[in-house]
């Protein structure tokens, strides 16, 4: 087969008026974070979402009840066990990690709501302004998302003095998560001290010191800690003269010796570079002074052939008294796939190994080190966070470097020298990140705590140091609920006491690291419930990394492997890590060692923490993982009458495979059936399906589909001729035909495009790198293995939205948007039974990079920008209603259920949409557009509560 020209039903250039029929479908939530027993349900005749609760109240509540909402819920509680700790969380900040801030915020937003804790939310932005913004916002994408909303939607304050009188009045202790500058240099620490505002953390003057990485070195080595040697440029004539004799000291080549060159003053991932010589260290010193990250930099020794790591410490002592625990620390492993790369040897721990999934970049905790080792660095870890005088907890960076390695000068009395080779610490994290897979809660998990209890005893732990909190540390009625181990054994058990649910996530795909993300969130989300019993379950690829679309299927079905993980496994950056985790977890003699460091570390832990009344124990289990093949774990499924929560993206979680072998052993399933799930997995399929709705407002594209070999074996140029007139366009998009949204999507401006693409199709490219075309783009991810059937269709071309900020004299953000084109891409999810679907609330989706938007855009948060619900200067309010209504048409017609999300065009006169595809498992993390959707909604429905809807939804479908 050569081709498969598929026509399509709206003549492209056409732009009919139609005029719309609102629809507004009303979403109410059961009040968040109050979950015992409840459940959100849909309503057949009132067309809407309402709460339903065991005494069989059912109704919908009014928008304007949902500011104070996670406060009013508390109220009969507090007057029999006293008043509510009042925690002021303060995000963003004007560094570049204000994003990972908002992460940082959301989670902790997430685990420590409760009876007895209210959160009120902040953000500092780039210009240092300070907002009040609602735990809605706080799950936004990035800042960029409501940015320009601030002035219009937020409580904003004159000055930052205000903003601490506010402060002052309305929390009792408040949690900063500023990333970077503003948030670990003592500026909103000296802010809160002024105005005698309790708060976590360092002190101030300490912060300064900490924060600045030359003036710690000195400090450290001070304190009698071995050191990196170093040199401080200043953008100073002097640097010219006497960064020469630096190098000369430390034996270094003047031309050739390598360095790392950073910010003293910036976050440890932000702006450090590798460096040749001294003519190239200066270029990049100066690089750094000359972008405004810092104006004050360190060049450093590279330590080559070193082994990095990292160390949580948490405070654990009484009152003023310092008694600092280290957890199990975690080594950093940098992993090189393509050796032939130059790149490879400058690798750093840089932003993007750190916060978003790759595979360049491996942990083990405990680390690969002798025992005395381990032993040294958290001895170390608590003498640095004592003689630093710091605060309640941090995160502290290092590196190992074995006998082996050249030694630096230094004292043979310095700390850090241990038999198998030497320590030394290079960066002290004041505010340690905070997302949902970060080291804080690797660590903690590693060790017996959950997210809630490790952030929990941080707080209350905080409060010991003031006086007029002391009655906050006394007791806490929220943790633990109860002992979690892995649930593996009690989960197959067959106990009835509460609901049964397997999370499954991983496979095979190029998006099984938005898997994992996915099923993360929805895992942690859902174990909240009291009458859920929650499992998280890997699905493993095969050993050949085949693609289900190519491969037999029932051979691939039997082959795979699913792991239910304990809790500390699951919070990984990766599938392959969580897969090397579970396989190290259970080898005998790592598995010992692991068990006698962790009771070492839970000892020093409880030795502190069993004098505080409100410590009442550990609440998670380390127990093993346990393997089962795909079969044996969808029987264990039915013989405990799981429902099985499917947040597989692609592959046999998406194409009706996994759901077929579900419904054959009567295993209830979140999400589409199997037709449903087979039709929009194939996009030509999805769009011949839709066809006939063309006077409906719903329009499907030209596609043109060929077959990987002929692209490989035929000229390229005869190809590009051939696509572009059966097409008749100029630009081509191209896209596999049964993968993921972002997999392997890329716009082709002329045939060497196509043949750079079908290139990396040939070597199997993993990735696509920025801008290999004729257009700036980021980076593509591609499918692995490529796939056989790829699609060609028009490339539409859209104006750019961009969320601009002001000029430096004024405050704020607005959105630039030409309107040339009259079509914007949105995407927008769809929840209900079938044939009942609602819209929710469309997105506008915003690029960073180039044309298709990246799996970093769409799914990371900290990335990517999503405007929901599209502004009214770009879709008018009936057009947005029309919109949605054939948003519904098109779900409807699919024969969604359950939830699924549609990527389209809208006409921003008329409300028509021009369908792009249909994914039945849409991403579910954090910072998804879903999330956005669900809590646009009136009144908003949380994270929690969403998820516990599509589970809800399931069961019903299964009774």
């Amino acid at each position: 087969m050569a081709s498969i020209a598929y026509g399509s039903n709206l003549p492209l250039l056409r732009q009919k008026q139609i005029g719309g029929v609102g629809l507004n479908p009303v979403f109410a939530a059961q009040r968040p974070l109050v979950l015992p027993k409840s459940s959100v349900a849909f309503d057949n005749k009132s067309r809407s979402f309402s709460q339903t609760r065991h005494s069989g109240f059912r109704g919908t509540r009014a928008a304007t009840e949902v500011v104070d909402d996670r406060i009013v819920e508390k109220e009969d509680s507090v007057k029999e066990k006293g008043r509510v700790l009042r925690v002021g969380l303060v995000c963003g900040g004007p560094s570049a990690e204000r994003g990972i801030s908002l992460n940082s915020a959301r989670s902790v937003l997430d685990h420590i709501q409760g009876d007895d804790l209210h959160v009120n939310c902040y953000y500092i932005d780039c210009n240092l302004n300070a907002f009040a913004i609602s735990s809605a916002q706080a799950y936004s994408n990035t800042p960029a998302d409501f940015d320009f909303k601030l002035e219009n939607l937020a409580q904003g304050f004159r000055s930052l003095s205000e903003f601490a009188e506010h402060l002052a009045a309305s929390v009792d202790i408040v949690f900063p998560v500023i990333h970077g500058r503003f948030g670990e240099d003592g500026g909103i620490q000296g802010l809160l001290e002024e105005y005698n505002i309790p708060f976590v953390g360092t002190g101030s003057i300490e912060c300064l010191q900490a924060f600045d990485k030359y003036d710690a070195s000195l400090e450290l080595s001070k304190q009698g800690f071995i050191t990196v040697p170093s040199f401080l440029v200043q953008g100073s004539v002097r640097d010219e003269s006497e960064l020469p004799k630096w190098f000369s000291r430390n034996q270094l080549d003047p031309y050739t010796g390598k360095v790392v060159v950073k910010p003293t003053r910036a976050g440890s991932s932000i702006g450090v570079k590798v460096a040749y010589g001294v003519h190239d260290s200066l270029t990049k010193a100066n690089e750094i002074i000359s972008e405004g990250i810092d104006d004050r930099v360190v060049v450093e020794i590279f330590l080559e052939g070193g082994s990095e790591f990292t160390a949580i410490v948490l405070d654990v002592g009484s009152g003023l008294d310092c008694q600092p625990v280290v957890l199990l620390p975690t080594e950093v492993e940098l992993q090189f796939h393509c050796s032939g790369d130059a790149r490879e040897k400058d690798a750093i721990f840089n932003y993007r190994r750190k916060y978003l999934p790759t595979q360049q970049v491996a942990y083990h905790t405990p680390p690969r080190f002798p025992i005395d080792v381990i032993e040294s660095i958290r001895e170390g870890v608590a003498l640095l966070f004592q003689r630093l005088h710091l605060r309640d907890f941090a995160r502290i960076d290092g590196w190992f470097l074995p006998n082996s390695v050249r030694m630096l000068s230094s004292s043979e009395s310095k700390f850090g020298r241990t038999e198998s080779g030497n320590i030394i610490f290079t960066d002290i994290n004041l505010i340690s990140g905070m997302e949902q897979t970060s080291f804080l809660f690797q660590q903690a998990s590693k060790v017996g705590f959950s997210h809630s209890n490790i952030l929990r005893t941080i707080i209350y732990r905080a409060c010991m140091r003031f006086p007029n909190l002391a009655s906050f540390s006394r007791g806490s009625s929220h943790l633990p609920r109860r002992l979690k181990s892995s649930q593996i054994s009690e989960v197959f058990s067959n106990s009835k006491r509460t609901r049964k649910v397997f999370v499954i996530f991983g496979g095979a795909t190029s998006e099984r690291q938005v898997s994992l993300m996915s099923g993360t969130n929805v895992w942690l989300n859902l174990q909240a419930f009291d009458d859920l019993e929650v499992t998280p379950c890997l699905l493993a690829p095969t050993s050949e990394n085949s693609s289900n679309a190519d491969s037999n299927e029932e051979s691939d079905v039997n082959s795979r492997t699913v792991w239910s993980l304990p809790y500390s496994l699951v919070l990984r950056h990766t599938t392959e890590e969580v897969i090397a985790a579970c396989i190290e977890a259970i080898e005998p003699a790592r598995a010992a060692l692991t068990s006698q460091l962790r009771n070492t570390v839970i000892n020093d832990l409880m030795e502190g923490l069993t004098k505080h009344g409100w410590f009442t124990g550990f609440d998670i289990a380390d127990d093993p993982p346990v393997r089962f093949s795909l079969r044996e774990w969808i029987k264990q499924a039915k013989k405990v009458q799981a429902t099985v929560f499917i947040a597989v993206h692609g592959g046999i979680g998406e194409d009706g495979t996994l759901q077929a072998l579900l419904e054959a052993e009567g295993v209830s399933y979140t999400g589409p059936g199997v037709i449903a799930s087979k039709t929009c997995m194939d996009k030509v399929t999805t769009s011949i399906s839709l066809n006939h709705l063309a006077t409906s407002g719903v329009h499907t594209i030209n596609k043109d589909v060929r077959q990987k070999v002929d692209l490989l074996n035929m000229p390229i140029l005869d190809t590009w001729h051939d696509l572009t007139s059966k097409i008749q366009c100029e630009t081509l998009c191209v896209k596999p035909a049964r993968d993921g949204c972002s997999t392997g999507v890329a716009r082709l401006c002329c045939a060497k495009d196509l043949e750079v693409y079908v290139k990396a199709l040939e070597d199997c490219l993993l990735r696509i790198p920025s801008n290999s075309l004729s257009k700036a783009h980021g980076m593509i991810e591609m499918p692995n293995p490529p796939p056989n059937l790829l699609i060609f269709e028009p490339f539409i071309e859209t104006d750019e939205i961009i969320v601009s900020s002001k000029s430096m004299n004024e405050n704020g953000h607005h959105l630039m948007w030409k309107g040339h084109s009259r079509w914007v891409e949105i995407t927008v999810g769809v929840v209900g039974k079938c044939g009942s679907m609602r819209s929710l609330s469309p997105s506008v989706t915003v690029k960073e990079s180039g044309d298709i938007l990246s799996l970093e855009e769409k799914f990371q948060g900290g990335t990517g920008i999503n405007l929901t619900p599209p502004p009214l200067s770009i879709v008018s309010k009936d057009a947005l209603e029309r919109c949605k209504e054939c948003i519904e048409l098109i779900a409807n017609t699919l024969q969604l259920e359950g939830f699924s999300r549609i990527d389209a065009f809208v006409n921003v006169d008329s409300g028509e949409v021009l369908i792009i595809e249909v994914n039945t498992v849409p991403g579910m993390t954090p910072s998804t557009v879903l999330i956005h959707q669900a809590l646009a909604e009136e009144p908003p429905m949380y994270p929690r509560q969403f998820f516990r809807l599509l589970l809800d939804l399931a069961l019903e479908r299964s009774t």
